[in-house]
């Protein structure tokens, strides 16, 4: 058996808005995430943790950010290339770890959606992915208010 794990972190930072895109769900917020797809700071970790598994590198090797036809992409299409990508090379997604770290929005009233929406997305049992949060004490700049961090893990098992 073959057994493998992953790693995966991202930031975005805030800009005017009035939600952010986290794990595939719209949560109002006073300000959204920056970035060049929609700024799934979640998803990326996530689709990240996949790539390192496999040594495929990261998000941005499959999905350069200096390709225009990546703007505003939705950051499914990354996890859903990530996903095929760990099934073509015979394993499977065991389970998935998501940490959003920040101080608002609050996680928790969505932290149940968030894992299911990545559940579907990656065609697993619920039970398989989980989504928290942390906050960063007021400390840095996930303390500031001034953006999200994300850090990710999953395990790809391969029989």
């Amino acid at each position: 058996m073959d057994i493998r794990v992953g790693h995966g972190y991202d930031v975005h930072a805030f800009e005017p808005g009035d939600h952010v895109i986290l794990c595939g769900v719209k949560v109002p917020h006073s300000a959204r995430l920056k970035g060049h797809s929609d700024a799934d700071v979640g998803m990326h970790a996530l689709t990240d943790a996949i790539y390192g598994a496999l040594a495929e590198g990261d998000i941005g090797r499959h999905f350069p950010p200096s390709d225009p036809q990546w703007k505003g992409a939705a950051s499914e299409i990354f996890l859903d290339h990530a996903v095929k990508l760990a099934e073509a090379r015979g394993f499977r997604i065991s389970n998935c770890d998501v940490t959003l770290i920040c101080e608002r929005p609050k996680i928790g009233p969505h932290a149940l959606e968030m894992a299911q929406e990545l559940a579907r997305i990656m065609g697993l049992d619920p039970a398989r992915i989980s989504v928290k949060a942390t906050t960063s004490e007021r400390l840095g700049f996930t303390g500031r208010e001034e953006g999200i961090a994300a850090i990710a893990t999953a395990t790809l098992i391969a029989e």
